[in-house]
């Protein structure tokens, strides 16, 4: 038999588009060609390859390092501690009681002077059993008129005698002079002694029947008429200004002690340490909600050290 040629069955099999083909576009520019940029991993193999190239990249590396490193010191130093703050030379003198006239030298590991003594303020007045010096001195000009021996009759007759007795009489008031200032001496007191004496330098050094007398007041908002101040019946405890100045001293002696030894196991020093710092902290801030900059902020905030990071956001130890 033949063979068999297949061949279409019926023509609706196939689809035939009669339509003409539409020309795409031609564009009137070219597409840009991109080429990929070098990974940094590419760059810094061809750049060791170039030992001078290799050299100026780490170079630059390490500047912007240190650079980057001061900046974020400079801000660290800028913001202060939460608990200490900027330490000044009033703050320093806290550590003695205003006794010391020159600060500590700062020794490195190797006994190297790292920072030098400086001149801090003192105040002598205030002696140990809460004792003004002035009190000292009339106490002891009455004790030697007191104990001065008397003339009479076997003295004038005996001239030689008197004369004994007179030096004996200072010899003694020399000795006794000698154990009382050793007695009211701050130096050789405990730290409840250096506690009470900050206490009482603090009221000098901030107490509004001070500052009202050397700082300038707060400017009168509108409408805030000029009034005269009252008289203060005795001085200052109890204002902002002066609970802020007592609540640094005790912080600062006792973050002091914290540092020494196993303190960081004091988990009650700890405690009253936050305590503290955290009621500084709102004090402060109602402090400047009140003065909103005025003179006695500004004598506050720049005797004591006190920044920001003081009184602004949370506080964590």
């Amino acid at each position: 038999m033949p063979p068999r040629i297949p061949g279409v069955q019926r023509l609706n099999t196939f689809s035939l588009c009669l339509r003409p083909a539409v020309k795409p576009q031609t564009p009137a520019l070219l597409p840009i060609t991109q080429t990929a940029s070098l990974s940094q991993k590419e760059k810094r193999r061809l750049a060791k390859q170039d030992p001078y190239r290799w050299a100026q990249m780490q170079q630059r590396k390490n500047a912007h390092l240190e650079r980057r490193r001061e900046i974020e010191e400079a801000r660290e130093q800028q913001k202060g501690d939460p608990v200490r703050g900027v330490t000044t030379p009033f703050i320093e003198s806290f550590d003695s009681a205003g006794q010391a006239p020159l600060s500590k030298p700062v020794i490195d590991e190797d006994g190297n002077a790292v920072q030098e003594a400086h001149p801090l303020p003192t105040s002598p007045h205030i002696l140990n059993n809460l004792i003004h010096k002035s009190e000292f001195d009339v106490a002891i000009d009455n004790a030697y008129i007191l104990t001065k021996p008397m003339e009479s009759e076997y003295t004038l007759s005996n001239p030689e005698a008197w004369e004994q007795r007179l030096e004996k009489h200072e010899a003694q008031h020399a000795r006794a002079v000698e154990a009382l200032q050793r007695i009211v001496d701050l130096e050789k007191g405990s730290s409840k002694d250096r506690r009470h004496a900050n206490i009482r330098r603090c009221v000098e050094t901030f107490g509004r029947h001070e500052t009202d007398l050397t700082l300038p007041p707060k400017p009168l908002s509108r409408g805030q008429k000029d009034e005269e101040r009252p008289v203060r019946g005795g001085p200052d405890t109890g204002s902002s200004e002066v609970q802020i100045a007592i609540l640094t001293a005790k912080i600062r002696a006792l973050a002091n002690e914290l540092e020494k030894g196993r303190g960081y196991k004091d988990k009650v020093g700890k405690r009253d340490l936050r305590l503290m710092v955290h009621k500084r902290q709102r004090l402060m801030t109602y402090m400047e909600r009140k003065e909103r900059g005025s003179a006695r902020w500004q004598h506050m905030v720049e005797k004591l050290g006190l920044t920001k990071a003081t009184y602004k956001g949370q506080i964590t130890l």
